[in-house]
């Protein structure tokens, strides 16, 4: 199914979101920055990089089942050497499209062969707002960015905690994250990955949630969780727990190197696509000594340092470029990957809008599957914004309508209204346009297409105080799906009961 998502004004001055569930399909071939050549030379460095140097696996669970896939294991040094010919055979058993599913069984999501989802921003200890500034984040933002995610039909997945609940315990404040999102959402929602404890919390819950065993979850998959390497070549003990677990329950897993170029990575994106290409691989061959078929999403986030101050810089031309190569580089082992819609503004700004647009494009012109921080991300991740959140919306939409194709038939050329028309006319009351006025184009949902008297009139707002509004009345009016109280007192038993036994371990 294919859609355009659009929101509306209604006369009584709320705002009416579609419910409609979106599966977005991009219909264009992608942009190729790489020859077929330039593509094998990044692929024969990255074999290189892992025949030669490895990566440095900190969890020992995960060196022995690298060690019994027959690859050279030093427990020592904690450091594994990958032949070749036996990754890309491990690489080859994951899927081409990766599936996840909401409680609500119509809200299920493909991605890859040009389907996209979007999720929410993930993981800013920080948020802000126009009212109140910069500040520590707190459950109450964290409830209300999942209720915006809901009622967004561009957002399909929820973003794995879009702010951090700074007011919470941190050894357990992960359960009231699961458990909000169970309440608040019946879309896919992204559980944590760091450490082993986390995954199989999030799994027991989700056998609650869904009313189903592992075997029924394994068989179709309701988690798609992301983590990272800690470029260059290491993947943490932690993190590689939280793989092998949700592996082993054959849920969507992504691993995102973090190719900074100039930093973590060479000063040159080939250099940080070689280093991205080598890691990411290589934790697609632990999922899949784990689960041969498990679903393995490439996981892309190329971007460069700024060479002034060492700071991420985020939807620049090289972010943009690194996109459409890394789609390349997925396409070649045909594995969907993701993006991210990012930007290094301190501001909801002019700034943050052409950063992340230019993420946007060059991620989706690559033919991303799924986009992490699809909205709300500010001051290079460490904000989760509410304008922000609402502007990538507005922007979100707008991508969304251009993967719509244009028609072209008799009835959308119009010709008898031309001929009606004439020289010199206009097309405002022919019966071509009144039979579409209302539907006809894309309908903005932040932008104000007014003239200035009548901008001038309502205050003069800015993108970002319009924004300030939308956001307001997305939580005013926000309704929580239904769900059988029984399901929820067991969730909450269930958390209860493991922050007593966390708590015990203090």
């Amino acid at each position: 199914m294919r859609a355009t998502a659009r929101a509306r004004r209604v006369r009584d001055g709320r705002l009416e979101f579609s419910s409609k569930w979106l599966q977005l399909r991009n219909p264009y071939a992608p942009i190729q920055v790489l020859d077929e050549e330039q593509i094998e030379r990044v692929h024969d460095a990255s074999m290189s990089v892992l025949e030669d140097i490895g990566m440095r696996i900190q969890d020992e669970e995960a060196r022995k089942l690298f060690a019994s896939a027959g690859f050279s294991v030093d427990h020592s040094t904690e450091r594994v050497v990958f032949d070749r010919e036996g990754l890309l055979e491990l690489v080859a058993k994951a899927p081409l499209v990766a599936t996840v599913r909401g409680r609500d069984p119509t809200k299920k999501l493909f991605m890859g062969e040009g389907q996209v989802a979007f999720t929410a921003v993930s993981g800013p200890p920080f948020v802000s707002d126009l009212d109140h500034g910069r500040r520590a984040g707190t459950f109450r933002d964290q409830e209300n960015f999942l209720k915006m995610t809901h009622m967004t039909d561009v957002l399909q997945i929820e973003g794995g905690t879009s702010v951090e609940a700074q007011d919470l315990p941190a050894d357990t404040r992960y359960l009231d994250f699961y458990l909000a999102c169970c309440k608040l959402s019946d879309k896919p929602w992204k559980p944590l990955t760091i450490g082993r404890h986390r995954a199989r919390d999030a799994i027991e819950m989700a056998k609650i949630w869904y009313g189903e065993d592992e075997v029924s979850l394994a068989a179709n998959p309701v988690f798609f969780v992301n983590t990272n390497t800690n470029t260059p070549l290491v993947l943490d003990g932690e993190i590689a727990q939280g793989v092998i677990e949700y592996a082993r329950l054959g849920q969507v897993v992504c691993v995102t190197p973090f190719g900074l170029a100039g930093a973590m990575a060479p000063a040159t994106v080939a250099g940080a696509l070689v280093m991205q290409n080598a890691e990411t691989l290589a934790c697609c061959a632990l999922t899949q000594i784990i689960r041969p078929g498990c679903p393995y999403i490439y996981g892309g986030f190329i971007c460069n340092a700024d060479m002034k101050t060492g700071s991420p810089a985020f939807g620049t031309p090289e972010f943009t470029l690194g996109a459409q190569a890394t789609g390349q580089m997925a396409r070649r082992y045909g594995l969907p990957w993701r993006s991210s819609n990012v930007n290094a503004s301190n501001a909801p700004d002019a700034q943050a809008a052409y950063e992340s647009m230019m993420s946007l494009w060059g991620a989706l012109t690559g033919h991303a599957s799924v986009f992490n921080h699809g909205a709300g991300w500010l001051e290079g991740g460490l904000v989760g914004s509410y304008e922000k959140f609402v502007l990538d919306i507005e922007m979100v939409r707008m991508m969304c309508a251009w993967m719509t194709p244009l028609t072209v038939n008799e009835d959308t050329i119009g010709l008898e209204s031309i001929k009606e028309v004439g020289p010199g006319g206009h097309f405002f009351g022919t019966a071509h346009t009144l039979a579409r006025y209302e539907n006809a184009f894309y309908k903005p949902l932040v932008s104000d297409w007014s003239n200035f008297e009548n901008w001038q009139d309502k205050g003069s707002p800015d993108a970002a105080r319009r924004a300030n509004g939308i956001w307001k009345q997305m939580v005013n009016e926000y309704e929580a799906p239904a769900i059988d109280p029984a399901v929820i007192d067991e969730l909450e038993d269930y958390v209860a009961r493991r922050k007593i036994e966390l708590e015990a371990l203090r």
